[in-house]
């Protein structure tokens, strides 16, 4: 049995997303659950050198004063999931997670998110550069003290808003120059804790619509430290089933004429998106596969609200009005309804296995095969759910 051990660093650690990876990942190691949802205990990946459960440590960077237990005894009171004799088997091992969770940032990601803080550190005066130096203090502290061979930084935090790169963006030497002046282009945080990460030699997966590691200077600074990136923004839902839907569409040759997707939750993420300049950043990466897969663009229309009621119970209706043989008009409606961090939980592990390994492998850069795992897929323009897939086996197999 190999002696080798990981960490698991999460950006948002006590949301709905990371508390529920960490306590999977605490019941996995102790089988209290079985491994439904890993695309990484499919048969493709037997004998692959994955990190087992057992072998993770724990921890991340949050805004909010709270911990792995009480996030997902919440989120077991409020929406009714998890076992409670899991919970109480967990407990040690997510306190012991817990105290690994420093304070994060509030910098440059918006009023609605800055709002959420209640850390004082979190929300202090603080220049990008001394940001970054200090969740890369944390991130050192955290590998040394648990005796980690590696270290995966995964962002579950809140959605930012849009941001427009510039030109001072565009290399490591014009960052850098930024950084240390404390003036000129800003970063939002989830580019700040890419670069802490990568600077460091750690992969980094961005799991939010956010700007994280796409960044052109930061892509350069993961291949100056040999390091790599994956992201961004899980495909957990809605979108998933469009990405498997459209192709059947094109396959058949039937016209999409229109394709409307009206999405309600009301979890914590669901507040930050009713922010409409935090849901813009959401919406273009849910609107933008469909004409890639079907070659032409049909009308489209993407909203997102937010109803209190349904907390992480994210529901999607979709009405997709086609063309067939002849000239005939059919419809097509799905629902779908799901636990929002249930399904995202088991991709993050995924990512987290796969990321480490392809680390282990000397790759550097923008892991493309992971493809499949994003909405908005970092390097890559195809959105065909079975063609992406089919780059995850390809490279199972090599891994093998």
């Amino acid at each position: 049995m190999s002696s080798r051990r990981v960490g698991l660093w999460l950006i948002g650690a006590f949301g709905g997303v990371g508390s529920t990876a960490a306590l999977g990942l605490a019941a996995l190691a102790r089988g209290l659950t079985d491994t439904v949802g890993l695309a990484t205990a499919l048969p493709i990946f037997n004998g692959v050198d994955l990190d087992d459960f057992n072998m993770f440590s724990v921890g991340g960077h949050d805004i909010r004063a709270s911990s792995f237990n009480t996030a997902a005894a919440e989120l077991h009171q409020r929406a009714n999931v998890f076992d409670a004799d899991t919970l109480d088997a967990c407990r040690p091992q997510l306190e012991g997670w817990s105290a690994n969770v420093r304070p994060g940032t509030v910098l440059n990601t918006g009023e609605t998110i800055s709002n959420l803080a209640d850390l004082p550190d979190a929300k202090k005066s603080e220049s990008q550069r001394s940001a970054t130096q200090r969740f890369q203090s944390d991130l050192k502290q955290f590998r040394e003290q648990n005796k980690l061979d590696q270290v995966v930084v995964i962002n579950v935090a809140s959605t930012e808003p849009p941001f427009e790169l510039t030109d001072a963006h565009d290399s490591l030497a014009k960052i850098d120059a930024v950084l240390t002046a404390n003036k000129g282009p800003t970063l939002p945080a989830s580019s700040l804790y890419a670069y802490a990460a990568l600077d460091l030699g750690y992969p980094y997966v961005n799991f939010t619509p956010s700007l994280g590691a796409g960044v052109p200077a930061l892509l350069e600074l993961a291949a100056k430290r040999q390091t790599c990136v994956a992201g961004k923004d899980g495909k957990t839902g809605e979108t998933m089933l469009k990405s498997v839907l459209a192709p059947m569409f094109a396959h058949r040759n039937l016209q999409v004429m229109s394709w409307v997707g009206h999405n309600i939750f009301g979890n914590r993420d669901g507040i930050v998106l009713n922010d409409p300049a935090n849901k813009a950043s959401k919406v273009k990466s849910k609107d933008q596969l469909l004409g890639q897969i079907l070659g032409y663009k049909p009308q489209t229309l993407v909203s997102i609200e937010y109803v209190e009621s349904m907390d992480d119970w994210k529901t999607a209706w979709d009405h997709i009005h086609f063309r067939g043989f002849l000239g005939t008009k059919m419809i097509m409606q799905f629902l779908w309804q799901g636990c929002d961090s249930l399904l995202a939980a088991p991709f993050v592990l995924d990512l987290a296995r796969l990321s480490l390994l392809a680390q282990r492998r000397g790759e550097t850069g923008v892991l493309k095969h992971l493809s499949a795992f994003f909405k908005s897929p970092m390097g890559v323009d195809e959105h065909h759910f079975f063609r992406q897939f089919g780059w995850l086996e390809e490279y199972a197999e090599k891994a093998r």
